[in-house]
């Protein structure tokens, strides 16, 4: 899907020196997980004390991740890189907004689409179906929909699951996709293959897809109601222009961008670890998306 641009007047992104710059204009803050905060393996060096500061400064922080796990997997997760819970209010996942849509089902695209599901999911992750009424089946050919949530890269690929997208197009079978990251950034700085890709494959082949998470409305919207705050008292902050940049944007949000992410590879760095203005425009021209703030990496300054 290609991502709106912000809405005009378009203003230069501005590259403060760190959130220190930026906190007292917000009220709330909405940060992504992987390229923010950690690597997936670790916290990157400041963002420990940048979310203190965050907190001490008395401001409402929610994660928004696209992540299939739930909250609280998420939660235990971040516990267990060193970020305690009080750093934040609650974290929002993709994987939790396509669960409550169809526990739900009050959506049109949820109302008839039946309970035979086929997880496209990690090895033993079948809890990320659990709870819903579902029976989960084994093949296409059993089921109602599909529905992709996780993947391992070391032992799952988009191009071994070809095969089940095939047979479920061949019976016209829905998606839903609780996690729409198509790639993420490893600790060894390069990209994995993530479920959004099998979305995006699904979806170029001809089969329908209905996505949660960033940069779709509807997890915005929850946000939105957690925090009780306005859409222009927030700042989101996030590595992916594809996804917290287009997102933010659509939802009337400000959005800070940052360098160190899934686009770090795509920029140019000085000596000492700060991007480079004017290579971040140049990408932000190339993909049409203009992020009102740019920062090297999720630090206070």
């Amino acid at each position: 899907m290609s991502a709106p641009a912000l809405s005009e007047p378009r203003i230069e992104t501005a590259f403060p020196g760190g959130l220190s710059a930026l906190v007292d204009r917000y009220d709330g803050f909405l940060l992504d997980q992987w390229g923010v905060l950690h690597d997936g393996t670790r916290p990157y060096p400041d963002a420990v004390a940048c979310l203190e500061r965050l907190r001490a400064a008395g401001k409402a922080v929610i994660i928004l991740s696209n992540s299939g796990r739930s909250g609280r997997d998420n939660e235990a997760v971040l516990a267990s890189m060193g970020f305690p819970r009080h750093l934040y209010d609650r974290v929002a996942s993709a994987g939790d907004d396509a669960r409550e849509a169809l526990l739900e089902r009050s959506e049109p695209a949820y109302r008839n689409l039946g309970t035979r599901c086929l997880l496209l999911a990690r090895p033993g992750e079948d809890r990320l179906a659990a709870g819903l009424g579902l029976t989960l089946v084994g093949s296409a050919e059993a089921a109602d929909f599909l529905f992709v949530m996780s993947m391992d890269p070391d032992s799952q690929s988009v191009a071994g699951w070809k095969p089940v997208l095939e047979q479920a197009l061949r019976r016209d079978l829905p998606m839903i996709c609780g996690n729409p990251d198509r790639y993420r950034v490893h600790a060894d700085g390069t990209l994995h293959e993530a479920p959004g890709l099998a979305a995006l494959i699904y979806e170029e082949m001809g089969g329908t897809v209905h996505y949660h998470g960033k940069p779709h409305p509807r997890i915005y919207r929850s946000c939105l109601r957690y925090l009780d705050r306005p859409a222009e008292r927030l700042l989101a902050i996030g590595d992916s222009l594809e996804h917290d940049v287009a997102g933010a944007a659509q939802a009337g949000i400000d959005v800070a961008f940052i360098a160190g992410g899934i686009h770090r590879g795509d920029l140019d760095w000085s000596g000492d670890g700060k991007v480079d203005p004017e290579s971040c425009r140049r990408l932000f021209a190339r993909e049409g998306l203009l992020p009102r703030y740019g920062l090297s990496s999720f630090a206070w300054g």
